[in-house]
């Protein structure tokens, strides 16, 4: 696994995780101290703030979880890839495509674009 594959999976990892302290440290590992983060619905800037956006999000899909639905496509510093966030079972209720930039090993920024969302 290359890595930019495993910095895209370890993005999907926060998004995923829970316990907020935990997504911290998962978020501190994954987005350099000033990264930005934004899509049609909401936005953050800086661990705090990403980690706040992410527990609002997660509040509103309970019961879902995102997953890396296509392959990793990189260059330079830039880094693409889609997600789904599902239930465990059912269909997705929502699908996005991710573009970031990859500063030192990190996202500086992610700009996330919704291909389908929650009707």
């Amino acid at each position: 696994m290359d890595r930019y594959t495993e910095l895209a999976d370890r993005y999907i990892a926060v998004w995923n995780e829970a316990d907020e302290g935990r997504r911290g440290e998962l978020i501190a590992q994954t987005y350099s101290e000033g990264a930005t983060y934004v899509d049609p619905m909401m936005e953050g800037e800086g661990h705090a703030g990403l980690n706040t956006m992410i527990s609002n999000a997660r509040a509103q899909f309970p019961g879902h979880s995102f997953r890396r639905s296509s392959d990793v496509e990189a260059h330079h510093d830039r880094v693409r890839f889609s997600w789904e966030l599902a239930p465990d079972v059912g269909p997705p209720a929502a699908l996005g495509t991710d573009v970031g930039v990859v500063t030192d090993g990190r996202f500086s920024s992610v700009i996330g674009f919704l291909d389908q969302v929650p009707g």
